[in-house]
């Protein structure tokens, strides 16, 4: 079975040179790559705040998603990569508010992103279930 890419302009395409796919589908499998707060019409970051910015990164996985024919209702799991652990109850509050239950699987990490960036989320979907 092969692998199939996702690509949408609904979302920020990855910065050139960087060897990476929107998302990828095999069989009923969605692997959406990290997005950040970045607003794909601009491609800079929405703001500078966290609520933001995970915001932004959750339209952008959900868009991404949509044109894997996936949804939110068909994630199994979110990773959220923070930069700051003094940002994770502005995050978590967003995230909560904008996935909505029942919440899928969630795994939190600190992590280094680049300037400007606070949050990064991908997403492991399966659709059609």
């Amino acid at each position: 079975m092969s692998r199939t890419v996702v690509t949408t302009p609904k979302a920020p395409t990855p910065p050139a040179g960087v060897p990476l796919s929107q998302a990828v589908c095999k069989s009923n499998l969605v692997q959406v790559s990290g997005q950040t707060g970045v607003d794909p019409a601009t491609g800079k970051p929405v703001s500078e705040s966290v609520a933001e910015q995970t915001e932004q990164a959750l339209r952008n996985v959900f868009a991404i998603l949509a044109e894997a024919e996936a949804g939110v209702e068909d994630v199994l799991m979110l990773r959220v990569y923070l930069t700051d652990v003094a940002h994770f109850a502005e995050m978590n509050e967003t995230y909560a508010r904008v996935v909505g239950e029942p919440y899928p699987a969630r795994t939190t990490v600190y992590v280094g992103l680049p300037a400007n960036l606070l949050v990064e989320i991908d997403a492991l979907a399966v659709r059609g279930q």
